[in-house]
């Protein structure tokens, strides 16, 4: 991330208008949540889900134990349709709003309960996590959410600095980025694994403003959790903007964002 090194001065930053539906805000930048945001959530996690956890059952049967349920990853908020295939997330569920050491957790919970001692269930965990990790980098499931690149142009035009505000670990999220053809749109990139506390507190939005060099109050957030939208009312940013992409939750889903989105064809900068 060719701009994160340069920490020049951002003195004379614009001001632009942010407009949605009908309100306006003022900001020098905006800090984008990751998956379900930028990235197509259900495409990229739903497969690494799947795959983390035919691994782990895989391990627990050859130790003679009882595999996992077929059910887990709907309980971590995966959506099914009647075709058995994943279709989407729960916005508010472990799998989104959880750290990567989150679902590790629960990972390790079920190997314990399978039978394994708590260290063998962590240890197999995250050889599984690897796993997952690796059939995802050969295969590079990664997609943009329709129109977020020509908002993100637009936004570079207007001067606008950008940032990534993550769950995800710093060093996956920067891959994903580059993966997606979009690593040089953003300024700063917070990971979970960077700050002491992740949302909804407001330590990630802190972090990412003084990267950028702005105040919150110039900043706005955009994500497709309520947790977003905590952490940028924690953090006193200029918006806290839900996107409900094809429109799978609706504003209940976000009692704390000042507006909900379907898409990124709702917003205007100038």
């Amino acid at each position: 991330m060719n701009s994160i090194a340069s920490r020049s001065s951002l003195s004379s930053l614009p001001v632009a208008k942010l407009c949605v539906q009908d309100k306006v805000y003022a900001v020098q930048a905006i800090l984008f949540d990751k998956d379900g945001t930028l990235l197509d959530f259900t495409y990229t996690w739903g497969s690494w889900g799947e795959h983390l956890l035919a691994s782990f059952s895989d391990e627990l049967a050859k130790k003679g134990l009882p595999v996992l349920r077929p059910e887990l990853l709907s309980t971590w908020g995966m959506i099914y349709n009647e075709n058995g295939e994943v279709s989407g997330y729960d916005r508010n569920s472990p799998i989104s709003m959880g750290t990567i050491s989150d679902l590790m957790s629960l990972l390790a919970q079920e190997g314990y309960q399978a039978g394994l001692s708590w260290a063998e269930a962590k240890v197999l965990a995250e050889q599984c996590r690897r796993s997952a990790d690796e059939q995802l980098e050969a295969s590079r499931t990664a997609r943009l959410l329709p129109d977020a690149r020509a908002f993100l142009e637009q936004c570079r035009l207007c001067g606008i600095r950008l940032g990534i505000v993550t769950s995800d670990e710093t060093d996956a999220a920067l891959k994903h980025l580059e993966w997606l053809g979009i690593q040089a749109y953003f300024d700063a990139c917070v990971g979970a694994d960077l700050v002491n506390q992740g949302k909804p507190y407001p330590d990630m939005v802190e972090l990412a403003c003084l990267q950028l060099g702005v105040m919150a109050e110039r900043t706005a957030v955009i994500g497709d959790t309520n947790g977003d939208m905590q952490m940028a009312r924690a953090a006193g940013t200029a918006a806290a903007i839900g996107i409900d992409e094809g429109g799978m939750t609706g504003r209940r889903g976000y009692p704390a964002a000042d507006t909900v989105i379907a898409g990124y064809l709702e917003l205007r900068i100038s």
